[in-house]
């Protein structure tokens, strides 16, 4: 095959590892293959929203994307982090021979604890979570989110007694660390510890290329552990484990468990069947669950009784929504209210020289108050890539755009023809932007296109992380609410104010409501 073969991967130190893991095999059959780093969703162009596409799993959401625009040949992905429902026009081109399917222990000092009622263990996963308590009722059991580097860090810097891993994780990247146990009773997630290689259905060539590396007993084995997690129609936001195997007699034998998040309830099948008669174990053994209580159990799981995860202080349509990974419960409520003020048209007739706005609301309060074609701007900067393509597409373009105020009041400084600028802003705006530009001799301009309302409310204490999108959210947050939580944040100068008030800031690489969203899914990792 002349064909080079494209694999898109993440730059994660596990997702290069499994891209590379398929790179070599196929380059072992005779094919040229290369690795194709992928830019994050936030940079790419979908002509259709991603759910109209199916696209709900946040571990492989950006490939997904990546592949339905062409840039990409397949994509590489941790099974268990694969949704159940690929989506449109995607298709399971091969699963690799499995490797360890365990979870594991990793534990400090020594195993006396297992014995005692005060145990401490860290898990990100309900499922494990759910499972210890289960065994070990009285022990506690506390959050631990993160890729595995950093995960493996917390363990050494807290009084736990330890935290649980995917063991092929840890094994893939050589970092198990020296005092572990396998959790042999523990029902593993759907198909951990396989890999999954997926393509273009209508790219014949390539799927018959990757249907080499296919291993066939993983094949039917994690497709019967998929059916019974989607006939319980269950996430990361269920405590679901399954695990199929075929043993010498060549049956297929089942195991599926669905518990309370707490543990104390565990419903279990285990079913078995020779090998072509098993095709319907997975949802054989879910329907015997949901017969047995399971039904109730979910709706519980998936009602009321799952604690919000993240609040974000901007309203979120519905396509933001389903950009979050399925296991992420969300609220979100309109913190401040935007009014425009009116601005006097005697004013908008002048010579304004360059024009400066650093957010949508002062581009939008400033159309309420006359049309496009009245706004004859010569030269615009601005703040954002979405203010940039609202001006481009209302007004007129954008000389430069930059992510934060800082950044743009230093080029500005640098390359700015001119010492004259007009600032459209709004009344609680608390960029540096228009000091740093005075302190270089050049005249600001400042132009009051909107008022900003504080409209916060009280949330519960449990939400564990705040999405920040200005300065003035976060004012109107603290009106009502402690700075207990983790806050994330739009953009730097966002991240400049939450940091005098929030012990952990972080800080998306985009400025717009998708980065933001992706910057929490990535703390979500692991489930």
């Amino acid at each position: 095959m002349s064909r080079t073969i494209r694999i898109g991967t993440r730059d994660s130190e596990l997702a290069l590892w499994q891209a590379t893991t398929v790179k070599d095999q196929l380059e072992a059959l005779g094919h040229t293959v290369k690795l194709v780093p992928v830019k994050s969703t936030g940079d790419l162009v979908l002509d259709k929203p991603l759910y109209e596409l199916g696209i709900t799993g946040i571990f492989t959401k950006t490939l997904d994307v990546a592949m339905l625009n062409g840039e990409i040949d397949i994509a590489v992905h941790s099974m268990k982090d694969v949704p159940t429902m690929l989506p449109k026009g995607i298709v399971q081109a091969a699963v690799l021979k499995r490797a360890n399917y365990m979870d594991i222990l990793a534990f400090k000092n020594n195993e006396e604890f297992l014995g005692s009622p005060d145990g401490i263990i860290a898990t990100g996963s309900l499922r494990r979570k759910a499972q210890w308590l289960n065994r070990y009722p009285t022990h506690t059991v506390v959050d631990l989110r993160g890729n595995v580097n950093s995960r493996l860090e917390k363990l050494n810097k807290n009084d736990w007694n330890g935290a649980i891993f995917a063991a092929a994780g840890l094994e893939r990247i050589g970092l198990e660390p020296k005092n572990t146990i396998g959790l042999t009773w523990m029902v593993p997630a759907p198909a951990q510890g396989a890999i999954m290689v997926v393509a273009m259905e209508n790219d014949l060539e390539v799927r018959e290329i990757c249907a080499e590396l296919n291993h066939r007993e993983t094949e039917i084995c994690t497709k019967l552990e998929r059916d019974f997690l989607r006939e319980l129609e269950g996430g990361c936001s269920a405590p679901i484990g399954a695990l199929a195997y075929i043993d010498k007699e060549e049956k297929v034998n089942l195991k599926g468990v669905l518990l309370t998040i707490d543990g104390s309830q565990k419903l279990e099948a285990a079913l078995t069947a020779p090998l072509g008669k098993h095709e319907n174990l997975g949802i054989d053994a879910a329907k015997s669950i949901l017969s047995r209580g399971g039904r109730r159990l979910m709706n519980e799981l998936q009602g009321a009784h799952l604690k919000t995860n993240v609040f974000s202080t901007k309203k979120l349509t519905e396509a933001q929504l389903q950009k979050f990974n399925s296991g992420i419960r969300v609220d979100s409520e309109d913190f401040i209210k935007i009014s425009p003020n009116r601005i006097s048209p005697i004013t908008l007739k002048k010579n304004l020289g360059n024009i400066v706005f650093t957010s949508k609301n002062a581009v939008e309060s400033l159309l309420t108050n006359c049309s496009p074609a009245e706004l004859q701007f010569d030269s615009i900067y601005c703040v954002g890539r979405k203010t940039k393509r609202l001006i481009e597409r209302k007004i007129g373009p954008v000389v430069h755009v930059e992510n934060s105020a800082t950044d743009l009041a230093n080029y500005l400084v640098e390359y700015m023809d001119g010492t004259q600028v007009t600032y459209f802003h709004g009344n609680l705006s608390l960029e540096d932007l228009p000091s740093i530009l005075e302190e270089n001799n050049i005249i600001v301009n400042k132009v009051e296109a909107y008022k900003t309302k504080l409209a916060g409310k009280a949330i519960p204490e449990s939400v564990e992380g705040i999405l920040f999108y200005s300065p003035s959210t976060i004012e109107s947050y603290l009106l009502k609410n402690k700075p207990h939580h983790v806050a994330y944040c739009i953009g730097e100068t966002t991240a400049t104010e939450a940091r005098k008030h929030f012990k952990e800031v972080k800080v998306a690489n985009i400025p717009d409501v998708e980065s933001v969203i992706e910057l929490v899914n990535g703390d979500y990792s692991g489930l």
